[in-house]
């Protein structure tokens, strides 16, 4: 083969090379632009809405990671391995004083009778006052420390009365059982777990503490996958309503997925799942007093504006 014509034959195969490379691009940028878009990612724990939806398997397409508490939820926000979660109401201020990017784009109706401390009947506490001078377990960031604060201004207290112990609700049982601590403040269903004989409520939220559920859901989410967050949030208000409608097959249906059985599933859920909500700027209002308040208390490093995370583009799914 002659030197012009091995020529002829290279240029053709290169040609043909940056042919296929130039349909190759062009097929990425169909996918990124026009194709199936990615899954999006959900965060749960073993409670609240989401959980449901999960155990009816009414969301097709998502995948689902399991956390123990909100504030390891807001972690996983924060490392982009989430693009939507539920949490209580202190992990998202927590979140924010910790610089994690987030939006909230729902909340729940109040759930005060969903979180209580909890000490011994052989304890002789009657008021959260007598706990003044011992032990008290809670998760840090989560739900509850801000019903803890409520308490202490209720109370005429403040933290420095008390000794307070962080625990995550798998290490406060043992120590709540055991007596290493003299009181538990605890959310469902941990909290309807830890209910027994010889176990009694020395106080709930009532009239301290909304205990709202919030959505939070990662910017770049929301922008880019604004139609998957709009139709999660469409389906989890359906099926949320069918559960407050259908109390008995909730339970039978949560009791698997919450690994607990039906008789105590059910006695949580009665008190604890409310429909869920938009947010509104009195939401905002609402979130930013506890984030003043833990401000003042320095149990974050300075203040935040929470208000200015909350997104309303998705108010239509509850009107």
């Amino acid at each position: 083969m002659g030197r012009s014509a091995r020529r002829r034959r290279l240029q053709a195969a290169l040609g043909a090379l940056l042919i296929a490379a130039a349909g190759v691009l062009a097929g990425c940028g169909d996918d990124a632009s026009g194709g199936e878009a990615a899954p999006l990612r959900v965060g749960y724990q073993r409670y609240g809405s989401l959980s449901l939806l999960k155990a009816r398997n009414e969301a097709p397409g998502v995948t689902w990671s399991l956390f123990e508490s909100g504030p390891a939820l807001t972690e996983a926000l924060k490392a982009g391995s989430i693009d939507i979660g539920e949490t209580g109401e202190a992990p998202p201020i927590f979140a924010a004083a910790g610089k994690i990017q987030f939006k909230i784009v729902a909340t729940s109706d109040e759930v005060p009778q969903g979180e209580a401390v909890l000490v011994k009947e052989s304890s002789g506490f009657t008021t959260f006052a007598d706990l003044k001078g011992r032990t008290v377990a809670l998760n840090k960031g989560s739900n509850v420390h801000w019903l803890l604060v409520k308490l202490l201004r209720a109370n005429n207290m403040t933290l420095a009365d008390i000794t307070v112990k962080y625990l995550k609700p798998a290490e406060g049982r043992p120590a709540f059982d055991s007596g290493q601590v003299d009181a538990w403040v605890i959310w469902d269903p941990y909290f309807a777990l830890a209910e027994r004989p010889g176990v009694k409520i020395l106080a709930d939220a009532t009239g301290l503490a909304g205990n709202r559920e919030y959505i939070l859901a990662a910017p770049e989410a929301v922008e880019k996958k604004a139609d998957q967050v709009r139709d999660l949030l469409t389906r989890l208000d359906t099926t949320t309503e069918w559960g407050i409608a259908n109390p008995d097959e909730r339970a039978r249906v949560l009791a698997p997925e919450l690994k607990i059985p039906e008789d105590v599933a059910k006695r949580s859920l009665d008190r604890s799942a409310k429909p869920l909500a938009p947010v509104t700027p009195a939401i905002g209002d609402e979130l930013q007093a506890i984030a003043d308040g833990f401000a003042e208390l320095k149990l974050i490093p300075e203040p935040i504006d929470i208000k200015a995370r909350v997104d309303t583009r998705f108010t239509e799914v509850f009107t």
